[in-house]
C-alpha cells in the first residue's frame, strides 16, 4: 500500500469531478472547482505523479457487450500451501469472465465478480473452468436482484 497523501479541499472537488466524468477538459474541470486552469492542471499533474489518480478508463456496458449476467462468487479453498495458492489465484485471474477477484482474510477465502452472458454460459464457467481447479472446496454463487449503488 502506498503512502496517504495530503489533499485539501480543491483536489477532493478534482477526484470528484473526475470520477464522475474523467474526459472533462482542463478548462471545464477549472471551472467546476474554481480555478482557472493553469494551477488546475497543475494539480491533476500532482495527483497523478502521486499516484492518487492512476489511471482513466472508459466504462463498458455490459450487457451491450454481451455480458450481462453478473455473478458475485464466494469460493473457499482446502489447500493453503503456496504453490496451490499461487496456482489459484494466476489461474482464476487469467479467466476472461472473471472481473474482479479478492482474497479475504477468513470465510470465504475468495471473492470472485463474474460477468458471463446468461446463466448458461454462467453454469460453464462454474462446471469447466471454477469448480475443476485444485484446492476448491467450495463454491458459493449469489445472483444480484438489483445493482443500487457500485463505485467503478
Amino acid at each position: 500500500m502506498g503512502k496517504e497523501i495530503e489533499l485539501d479541499a480543491i483536489d477532493r472537488e478534482i477526484l470528484f469531478q473526475l470520477r464522475q466524468d474523467g474526459r472533462l477538459t482542463n478548462v471545464e474541470l477549472a471551472k467546476r472547482v474554481g480555478l482557472t486552469p493553469p494551477p488546475c492542471l497543475r494539480r491533476v499533474k500532482r495527483l497523478e505523479e502521486d499516484g492518487v489518480i492512476s489511471g482513466y478508463r472508459a466504462v463498458i456496458d455490459s450487457a451491450a457487450v454481451g455480458r450481462g449476467l453478473e455473478v458475485l462468487v464466494d469460493v473457499e479453498v482446502y489447500a493453503t500451501d503456496r504453490a496451490t495458492v499461487e496456482e489459484f489465484e494466476d489461474t482464476v485471474a487469467a479467466y476472461e469472465e472473471v472481473v474482479e477477484l479478492r482474497r479475504f482474510f477468513g470465510r470465504p477465502d475468495y471473492f470472485l465478480r463474474v460477468a458471463v452472458a446468461d446463466h448458461a454460459a454462467y453454469e460453464e464457467f462454474l462446471t469447466r473452468k471454477l469448480t475443476g481447479l485444485r484446492g476448491v472446496l467450495r463454491v458459493e454463487s449469489h445472483l444480484t436482484m438489483k445493482k443500487i449503488k457500485a463505485e467503478l
